[in-house]
This record gives structure tokens, C-alpha cells and sequence, in this order.
């Protein structure tokens, strides 16, 4: 359809008018800019939280089937993920205790819900530096790793404790000490990690029983195949378990997001929204371009130049707007990520396939907004015109 070597009549046409163009490549910029943190934030939301579900050192997962999502576990018999170890293939099992309890800022006091994870320190179960590294130390009473990554309204705990002047922390109704950082990120659903030995996690929830957990998980011997093993395994337990493989319990947990929130929803409507502002943008100013010069597109017409060589300048027109107004936008949607990640302390980074992503909707938003434009070069008769 193009013909580049008439590219520079477009670039004529656009040039002319200074103002114009700079407020068109504006609108088109803001529109991929909004595009852009949608898109992010949708990904940040997915990858943040499913950290967890990444760190475990496990083949499978056990989780009740009433449980919906990670801050939304819900318990279980333990007995029921010692049965796996009866079928071929299990080598080990791990119970894992997941709830939330407040930990009060030690400089302001104020408290905030914190995501608190118990296990046997005896066999690590995460793939954690900071968690490997002090699985001893947890293992004495009231003891606590803190995610370091965790958001800052809890206070400067990480810092503090690098100096070593961290004091003892509340947690529930429990004084306890911090011994290690670890690094797992806050997310949409908890603002913030501790991880702890079992023993300690039940000292921290006063009244929870320790043969209830919120998830199991499984190791398997090795060449054992992980499909082969859910199956029997879902035939030999009882229906109030659910059993995973990790990628599936990963994709669980992104589903739930995406399908049962209206914050996945929310996500997409504002990129698609922004993909329609682009397009009003785009439309008025090609649109107001042709009105202004109609008399001479019904002068090429008069020469003997068709409308398709008319419609070929317009998207030329289009596709030279939306690269022009892509660079700027991709450019100051760097800078917001950054900005974000400071803020939020959320994963948002920009992504090799969000960008080609990006620019072939802002090409196509500009190309739809040409092919409506064009309409108004059909009124372009010379006879009327002259």
C-alpha cells in the first residue's frame, strides 16, 4: 500500500503547521503513556503476586480446595498431605502456616496486616537467599525474618537492623526479634512478608492448631513425573484438597487476579480506553489537516491523482505520527516506572514485548483514525470546489 517514495508530501503536510503537529504527537504520547501504565501496572500486579509461589523449592502444592488465592488460604488437616507420601513417585512433604497478623511500626506504633509464613526450618523449603542463610537462627524462640522489600509504613526495620539498632518488634500480641532479611516484595495483596520456624509462627497466632495448615508442599523422587503423580494423587485423597503442580499453582493464582477481580478488569479497560483517546486525537487532527487543504486534494484529484493515492498520503501521514509520538511516550513512561517502583515499591518495569506491543497499537490506533479521516477527501470535487 505505501509507496515510500511519496512520504515526503506527508512530511510537508505535517511540518507545515508547527502547533498542530506538537499537540498531536502530545495527545498520541499521553495516550501510549496511559497505555503504557496500564499495561504495567496489570503485569506488576500478576508478577508481584506469585513471588511466592516462584520461591518455593517444590514439585507440587497442596492446598484446600476452598482456598481462592494466596491472602485468601484456607486451612487444612496436615494428615491429608502426609497421605501423599503413600503414593510412588513422593519424596518428601512440607506444611507451610500462611496468615496475616499486625506488626506495629516501632517508631510510630501504628499497626499494619503483614503476610507471616511458618515452616520446618529443618528442611528449607524456600528458594530465598536471605531465608537459607539464616534457617538456624529461626529456629530459636521468637525469631523473625523480615522482607526487606516490604513497604515502608512498617517503618525502617531493614535499615535499622543493618546498623544493628533494631530493637525488639511487635507482632499480634508477641515480642519478638528480628534475626535476617530476606527479599520477596510487596504486592496488591499484602504490603509486606515476615517468615518464621513453625514453633514460632504458632506462638505469633494464639489458638491456631498445628495439625491445620494452609498449604503443602511436595518433592518428588527424581524422573518421577509431576502430571502422572497430581492425577493419582487426586484420585487417592479425599475432594477437600486440591494438588498442583508449581506452574499450575502459579497460574492459579494469576487467574484469580485477572478473572475473579475487578482490578485485572479495570487494567484492560484503561489500556483499551487509552487506545480510544489515541484514536479521537489522531482523527482530529488529520481530520482538521484535510478540512484546512481540501481545495488542494480536489486539485490533485483535477490532475488526475485517485483516492487511493489521497487515502496512501493520509496514513503515510498516520503511521509518520505514530512513531514521532511513541518515542516521547515511551521515553516519559520510563521515567513514571521508575518513579512508581520508588513509590510502591512494586515491580513495574517495562518489557521488550509491552513496548512492540504499544507501538503496533499506536500505529493502528493512528491508521484507524486516518481511514476515518480520508472519508472527508470523497467531498474533494474539483466542479465543486472551483
Amino acid at each position: 500500500m505505501f509507496n515510500f517514495n511519496k512520504i515526503p508530501l506527508a512530511w510537508l503536510q505535517l511540518t507545515r503547521e508547527r502547533t498542530r503537529l506538537l499537540v498531536a504527537l502530545a495527545g498520541i504520547a499521553f495516550a501510549d503513556i496511559l497505555m503504557f501504565m496500564q499495561l504495567g501496572f496489570q503485569d506488576s500486579l500478576y508478577f508481584s503476586n506469585v513471588r511466592f509461589h516462584t520461591s518455593l523449592d517444590a514439585d507440587l502444592v497442596m492446598i484446600s480446595s476452598q482456598s481462592t488465592s494466596l491472602i485468601a488460604m484456607e486451612s487444612f488437616s496436615q494428615r491429608r498431605l502426609f497421605q501423599a507420601l503413600d503414593v510412588n513417585g513422593v519424596a518428601s512433604v512440607h506444611p507451610i502456616y500462611i496468615d496475616f497478623n499486625t506488626f506495629r511500626n516501632p517508631v510510630t506504633g501504628i499497626p499494619r496486616n503483614i503476610l507471616v509464613y511458618g515452616f520446618n526450618p529443618e528442611s528449607n523449603i524456600f528458594n530465598l537467599a536471605g531465608v537459607q542463610a539464616n534457617l538456624d537462627r529461626i529456629k530459636i524462640q521468637d525469631t523473625i525474618l523480615y522482607d526487606s522489600a516490604s513497604r515502608t509504613e512498617f517503618g525502617p526495620i531493614a535499615e535499622n537492623f543493618r546498623r544493628g539498632t533494631l530493637p525488639p518488634v511487635r507482632v499480634g500480641r508477641r515480642s519478638v526479634r528480628v534475626v535476617g532479611l530476606f527479599e520477596l516484595g510487596a504486592s496488591f495483596g499484602a504490603d509486606g512478608n515476615l517468615i518464621t520456624s513453625d514453633t514460632n509462627f504458632l506462638r505469633l497466632f494464639i489458638g491456631r492448631s498445628q495439625g491445620l495448615i494452609e498449604l503443602g508442599a511436595i518433592r518428588l523422587r527424581p524422573g518421577a513425573n509431576p502430571q502422572r503423580v497430581v492425577r493419582e494423587l487426586r484420585n487417592y485423597l479425599n475432594p477437600d484438597v486440591r494438588v498442583l503442580t508449581k506452574q499450575g499453582y502459579i497460574d492459579f493464582e494469576r487467574d484469580f487476579w485477572a478473572d475473579n477481580t475487578a482490578i485485572g478488569f479495570i487494567f484492560t479497560l484503561g489500556t483499551a480506553m487509552g487506545f480510544i483517546v489515541g484514536i479521537v486525537i489522531v482523527y482530529q487532527i488529520l481530520y482538521t489537516e484535510v478540512a484546512d487543504n481540501l481545495a488542494e486534494y480536489a486539485t490533485l484529484k483535477a490532475i488526475g491523482y485517485t483516492q487511493n493515492y489521497l487515502l496512501n498520503v493520509i496514513l503515510q501521514e498516520a503511521f509518520l505520527l505514530a512513531i514521532w509520538g511513541y518515542i516521547p511516550g515511551i521515553i516519559f513512561t520510563l521515567f513514571l516506572y521508575e518513579q512508581t517502583r520508588i513509590a510502591t515499591l512494586l515491580p513495574i518495569f517495562m518489557t521488550v514485548e509491552r513496548g512492540i506491543l504499544v507501538l503496533v497499537l499506536t500505529i493502528l490506533m493512528c491508521f484507524i483514525s486516518g481511514a476515518i479521516a480520508v472519508r472527508k477527501l470523497r467531498s474533494a470535487e474539483p466542479a465543486d470546489i472551483f
